[in-house]
């Protein structure tokens, strides 16, 4: 009889606690990251920007199909030739140009400094997270570096397994079958910076092949020309108008294959060779996420896809990175991840310095008082399309006080204040009705596909413009000032 009455306890009891375990809701599982970053890639390089692109990539194609494009995502500037060193400092810490630890400038670091502990790595190790970064050595942020748990870098420029991008990618993939095996539960952050398409841009045979490239080391000739080759771009120029104000430029005078050759033959074999190192660049990310779907990791992670700059190779009459055009201000910028629209196109008017505060941000970190970025979530959930209303760009690697844009709406100013101010010039564009920054020397029709600072019609524009660029120097720290200006 006991027995019986103590039944109907027992299975009430159960019943409740059947229930509270229903109602009870499910701690959510914390997304991973995976950040990818290129080395020297304009965006027009990609299908994506560049419908024209003959470059094959498919799986960025799909990952922008799937997630979010930026229009409007730049680096800031550099003060040194060394462009990506400046723009990983951003990166890593979230603080404007003028705001970074010295080794940004001076490209070495030998004493700890206080921004360390608040990097990528510090941050998401503090927070739970495994780190992991694999990227190429030197020109970048060394005490940020170090702070992720695994790290394997190495700079990989070659044609081969071992020594292209395939090695980068190869130390994520053993990474993450090392998860597998240890059955790993916190969640991660990894870092896949690749050392290409930088030069030397040294493709795969069968790649370059493809592109009807050739790894030309022949200072006193120039490459075949060959129909399978990129074909010239819509701004090439045999040379640029005016010096450019930085004296002995590594990248305008000593890239193996080009040289101080602006000929289309050099051109179009030199594209050919990057685009060789961008496809390859696409074939090892797809094995990286075709590993993660296979964990089932994949529908929980944010692939973050860009650049540490932009690149000229022929444009402008340019070959380098030292330069406010937008084929190299802007960076090709793609976001994939958990609850983001698909196939969506924002403008953004982001920074790569926005990068910290924004994986802080989706992964519900506070977000430290050092970081000087906005986080661009609210464009990523369609609340906003802009991060802010004006952008404004540095080259002062050359001579000083060197080169500076601003860009609000359709309009973009550069000026030039280089070799002792013996090189002024002022550049405007209307970006809507001259998106390839056409100049004089392109020999265009249309009335403003042209540079039109010296246009009379354009003068108050002009003068809206100058004062604009002025505002975010002073905003931005700047410490320099051009030939016009008086604060």
């Amino acid at each position: 009889m006991k027995l019986f009455k103590i039944i109907p306890l027992v299975l009430v009891v159960l019943i409740v606690s059947c229930k509270n375990a229903e109602s009870k809701p499910k701690e959510k599982k914390r997304p991973n990251f995976l950040f990818v970053l290129a080395d020297d890639q304009s965006p027009f390089d990609l299908k994506v920007y560049n419908p024209n692109s003959i470059l094959d990539t498919p799986n960025l194609d799909k990952l922008a199909k799937e997630g979010v494009v930026f229009e409007s995502a730049r680096h800031m500037g550099s003060m040194n030739g060394a462009v990506c060193t400046p723009s990983r400092h951003m990166i890593m810490t979230g603080r404007t140009l003028w705001n970074l630890p010295p080794s940004a400038e001076f490209q070495q670091q030998t004493d700890p400094h206080p921004i360390d502990d608040q990097t990528i790595g510090a941050i998401f190790n503090r927070a739970g997270y495994k780190t992991m970064r694999t990227c190429k050595k030197g020109n970048s942020y060394p005490g940020a570096n170090k702070q992720f748990t695994v790290v394997h870098d190495a700079t990989k420029r070659g044609g081969t397994e071992e020594t292209g991008s395939a090695w980068h990618a190869k130390q994520v993939l053993n990474y993450l079958g090392d998860r597998e095996q240890t059955q790993e539960k916190d969640p991660f952050f990894i870092y896949l910076g690749f050392s290409h398409p930088h030069d030397t841009r040294n493709g795969t045979p069968e790649l370059l092949e493809k592109y009807g490239a050739v790894n030309h080391k022949d200072q006193n000739s120039v490459p075949a020309l060959n129909e399978k080759q990129p074909q010239l771009p819509e701004n090439y120029l045999s040379e640029h108008p005016f010096f450019h104000g930085h004296p002995e430029l590594r990248d305008e005078e000593r890239v193996s294959g080009v040289w101080k050759n602006r000929d289309e033959n050099t051109v179009r074999n030199e594209i050919g060779r990057e685009f060789a190192c961008s496809e390859n660049i696409d074939t090892q990310l797809g094995k990286v996420l075709k590993k993660l779907e296979a964990m089932g990791e994949l529908d929980n992670t944010y692939i973050i896809y860009t650049s540490d700059h932009g690149m000229s190779i022929g444009r402008h009459g340019l070959m380098g990175k030292q330069n406010l055009y937008e084929h190299t201000w802007r960076v090709p910028f793609i976001v994939k991840g958990p609850g983001i629209d698909a196939n969506k196109k924002k403008n953004g008017n982001v920074y790569l310095l926005d990068v910290l505060p924004s994986v802080l941000d989706l992964a519900g970190i506070a977000i430290p008082e050092t970081v000087q970025g906005k986080s661009f979530v609210p464009v990523l959930e369609g609340k906003q399309n802009d991060v802010r209303d004006v952008m404004y760009g540095v080259y002062a690697g050359g001579t000083k006080p060197g080169m500076r844009t601003v860009k609000k709406g359709d309009w973009k100013l550069i000026k030039y204040d280089v070799m002792d101010g013996t090189v002024r010039e002022t550049q405007l564009f209307n970006l809507a009705k001259n998106p390839h920054e056409y100049l004089p020397e392109h020999q265009k029709t249309g009335d403003m596909e042209t540079n039109l600072a010296n246009n009379p019609k354009y003068a108050n524009k002009l003068a809206e413009m100058e004062a604009l660029l002025l505002e975010q120097m002073v905003a931005n720290n700047d410490p320099y000032r051009l030939w016009n200006q008086t604060k």
